[in-house]
């Protein structure tokens, strides 16, 4: 029997500051020649910072420029006319430019350096990215981060939303391995123990953690570790099974269905919550963080409706057929939608 071998990032500094230092860290990988995509309107917010710190560290930034499309016609041409001189191709932004920019990678072969300036979601240190294929959402694959530089003052300094974002990607880990043991037990999937105890680890840190403030350093730097953990979690199964199950469908369906969807880890914590009263595992736990931090108080104000997510529950098993998680079984579809009109929480939060 051979052991597994995987791929892990060679560069991960969570810390503040790091956007000024990036030329330093890349620099003593011998990384001398780069491409810098920012995402929309972040040069000016922090294209300074970053390329000085370039110049002081002697890195050529051999091209520099804003990206907002994650489309893969708009993609592909741009892949394939970077500079035979870059040595790695870095991402600074949220979703879009990440995943556009880890794309050109896997299609080049060059590393990629993940610098997100936002923490809502796992997708900044995950071997997938998020593209518009012939006009639909599509999940490809694509490089797993040569270096994640996560620069903590630029997290907090985002809109708090996506902090309560990268809360509900984060607290999914219980409901997502919980759905992949359920998977294994009816002969669906095999578990990776080690993944398994990697994202049970990253999640019941981060659970377990004091609330005095989701703005604190400690609590962003856990957030982002936690998200960081389950990437890795995801590499070694070979898969998203650890961190992706029926809260994840629930998401993906609602983004088919509305056609202004909120963030996907407001929607994925929402559904986290459902899946946790429908497993009847560890709902007391999530519904007590998803309380105390604010979460389920930002998500009152944001006039959801009971019907979209009844309807996300019944497409859900279409989302990812391959898979056999609880909603792929019609008895737990209606155990889901029972709780989403009985559940007080619940009520006050989708209309």
């Amino acid at each position: 029997m051979e052991t597994k071998h995987i791929s892990i990032p060679a560069i991960l500094k969570v810390e503040g500051d790091t956007l000024s230092h990036m030329g330093e860290y890349l620099a003593q990988k011998d990384i001398k020649k780069v491409v810098i995509y920012f995402g929309n309107g972040l040069i000016n917010l922090f294209g300074k910072k970053v390329l000085d710190g370039m110049e002081k560290a002697g890195i050529d930034v051999l091209k520099y420029e804003e990206l907002d499309t994650v489309d893969i016609d708009d993609i592909m041409p741009m892949a394939f006319g970077l500079s035979n001189d870059t040595q790695a191709v870095i991402g600074i932004g949220g979703g879009k430019v990440i995943d556009a920019t880890k794309y050109m990678c896997f299609l080049r072969k060059l590393p990629f350096i993940s610098v997100p300036t936002s923490a809502s979601s796992d997708g900044f240190c995950s071997s997938t990215a998020s593209l518009i294929v012939n006009g639909r959402r599509s999940s490809v694959p694509a490089t797993l981060a040569y270096g994640i530089i996560v620069d903590t003052d630029a997290i907090k300094s985002a809109p708090q939303k996506f902090i309560f974002s990268g809360m509900g990607d984060m607290v999914a880990k219980i409901t997502a391995i919980y759905d992949w043991q359920f998977e294994a037990e009816k002969g669906f999937s095999t578990i990776n123990d080690t993944s398994v105890m990697l994202a049970k680890n990253a999640v019941n840190s981060f659970v377990r953690m004091p609330l005095e403030s989701i703005s604190r350093d400690v609590f962003i730097r856990e957030l982002v570790n936690g998200l960081t953990v389950s990437g890795l979690a995801n590499e070694i199964a070979g898969g998203s099974a650890p961190t992706s199950g029926s809260e994840h469908l629930i998401s993906h369906a609602l983004d088919k269905l509305l056609p202004n969807p909120q963030l996907h880890g407001i929607q994925v914590g929402i559904a986290t919550y459902i899946m946790s009263l429908v497993h009847e595992h560890r709902y007391e736990r999530i519904r007590k963080f998803l309380t105390e931090t604010g979460f389920f108080d930002y998500c009152k104000t944001l006039n959801l409706n009971k019907e979209d997510y009844i309807k996300a529950i019944d497409m859900a098993p279409a989302i990812k057929p391959f898979r056999h998680v609880y909603l792929h079984e019609e008895k737990f579809r209606q155990k889901a939608k029972q709780v989403i009109l009985e559940d007080e929480i619940l009520k006050e939060i989708l209309e």
